[in-house]
């Protein structure tokens, strides 16, 4: 049996694994590495990916910015995620905000000098992610359209700094890239509409605040739309192997999210349309094995 104190200590762990939301950052941490693997540099060896230490440290860099850039966020929006998420804020709060304050400066240390194995650009790169992410929680956040274009990019750029290391300036490279963008803009809105009562209580001026539900449903049709094309697009004019299943899976849960969309009025179907879309990005990091198993064989 654990101690009273065991039982103390596991529980700040699981707080502290919630406030990074340890899980997201490991999804992204698999994302980068397959999207390595079969997108950035699909012509090298599979064993020279995995093995190049460079790449490493950039995903380590990365998840460290990740991880802090949800501790900032979580200590900036505590008041607001008490009204929206009170049992997830109630586990968040068993850290103290000081013990919080101090993971996220420990972990954009360690982020710089994952980065400065690589290079020195690769510094200057994480120290502007992370002054980005914080400005984005201090101030941006609360804007309208801006907030969430900035918080979208901000959700991509890990990926956009391995394009970098790679530079792999294939179509489709960006076709992806599009594909990726226009989902997370989406959640991003629909998350917006998902906290509108703890946004309207604390003058946050989002766009379900500042233009109404109406006017943020019919964006996330016109988004939604230009999901769907991008899609086709890649289906239809790039090598993307047995992908395509993902896509074609992918259209008809955005036809079912524009269905439930019309008829939404509450949190609970906000909830549902977020869920539509966390689970069409997950599985699209897990569909990437699906470009073409048989060339990462023979590269073995």
């Amino acid at each position: 049996m654990l101690s009273r104190r065991q039982k103390h200590i596991l529980l700040k762990f699981f707080s502290l694994f919630s406030v990074v939301r340890g899980y997201n950052i490991l999804v992204i941490v698999i994302a980068q590495y397959l999207a390595s693997v079969y997108i950035f540099a699909h012509h090298r060896p599979l064993k020279s990916v995995l093995l190049d230490v460079n790449l490493l440290m950039l995903v380590l860099a990365s998840s460290a910015t990740i991880a802090s850039g949800y501790i900032i966020n979580n200590f900036y929006d505590s008041e607001k995620d008490l009204i929206n998420k009170p049992r997830k804020t109630m586990l968040d709060r068993l850290v103290s905000q000081n013990t919080k304050l101090s993971f996220y400066f420990v972990l954009n240390f360690v982020a710089v000098v994952f980065a400065s194995y690589v290079s020195f650009k690769a510094v200057s790169f994480f120290a502007v992610y992370i002054f980005a992410i914080w400005f984005y929680s201090h101030r941006l956040k609360k804007l309208p359209i801006i907030g969430n274009m900035v918080s979208a990019i901000l959700t991509v750029t890990p990926f956009f700094v391995i394009f970098i290391y790679y530079q792999n300036f294939e179509k489709v490279v960006f076709a992806h890239g599009i594909f990726l963008f226009l989902l997370i803009s989406m959640r991003e809105l629909t998350k917006d509409l998902e906290n509108i009562k703890g946004d309207l209580a604390l003058n946050y001026r989002t766009v379900p605040v500042v233009y109404g539900e109406k006017t943020s449903k019919r964006m996330l049709t016109v988004v939604a739309v230009l999901t769907m094309i991008s899609a086709v697009l890649l289906i239809s004019f790039f090598k993307i192997g047995h992908m395509y299943y993902y896509f074609y899976l992918s259209i008809v849960l955005l036809l079912v999210y524009l269905i439930i969309l019309l008829k939404s009025s509450n949190k609970t179907h906000y909830l549902t349309l977020h869920n539509i879309l966390k689970f069409i990005i997950v599985a699209g990091v897990f569909s990437i094995l699906l470009i073409d198993v048989s060339v990462v064989l023979n590269r073995i």
